[in-house]
């Protein structure tokens, strides 16, 4: 017997970080998935014992401020993208007004720390929700283009075989075949 999954990463780091902060006896809030902040000092030992202990779990501690940045861009156009009611502006205003930095500022950080740019992360994102979406929710190509704002299912279609290879149908083709096959393995 198989169990097809959906995982939703930022609930799992999030409960991992109260589980295992909660053992250090420290009051702290979870800001979101990649941000805590300690609602009190912290003594230097403690500290790298919960360092090694995230570590263990795939948690980075990120020390540098343009690190810290770019992380937060990533997590505003990861939420912009997968957010169901997602603001219909510009990605370069809702970053903008959402970090409180000119676009530019920010898309020189992030290209100079990622060596890509921010336009190619959010395709990236784009990318994964449209296989999330072709799936888990199995909507057709025209649905997914428009609930992702592009102009057409021909721009969804040249990004998605940019980035993996193969054009979204084949994508679906191979999902269905897989389906087939497990369904086939159950009985």
């Amino acid at each position: 017997m198989k169990l097809f999954l959906k995982l939703d990463i930022n609930v799992l780091a999030k409960k991992i970080l109260e589980e295992k902060l909660k053992s250090f006896n420290i009051r702290f809030e979870i800001v979101n998935a990649s941000e805590v902040l300690f609602l009190e000092n912290i003594p230097t030992d403690t500290y790298h014992q919960i360092t090694a202990l995230l570590e263990e779990y795939g948690f980075e501690i990120i020390e540098n401020q343009k690190n810290i940045l770019v992380q937060k861009i990533k997590d505003a156009i990861i939420e912009m993208v997968f957010n169901e009611e997602a603001p219909n502006v510009k990605s370069s205003v809702y970053l903008a007004e959402k970090l409180d930095h000119s676009y530019g500022y920010l898309s020189n950080i992030f290209s100079e720390v990622t060596y890509t740019s921010i336009e190619n992360f959010i395709i990236l994102q784009k990318i994964e929700l449209t296989k999330h979406l072709i799936v888990n929710e199995n909507l057709s190509l025209t649905e997914i283009a428009f609930k992702l704002n592009y102009s057409s299912v021909a721009h969804l279609s040249t990004q998605f075989k940019n980035t993996t290879g193969i054009t979204p149908s084949a994508f679906q083709r191979i999902i269905t075949k897989r389906r087939e096959i497990a369904t086939k393995n159950i009985n």
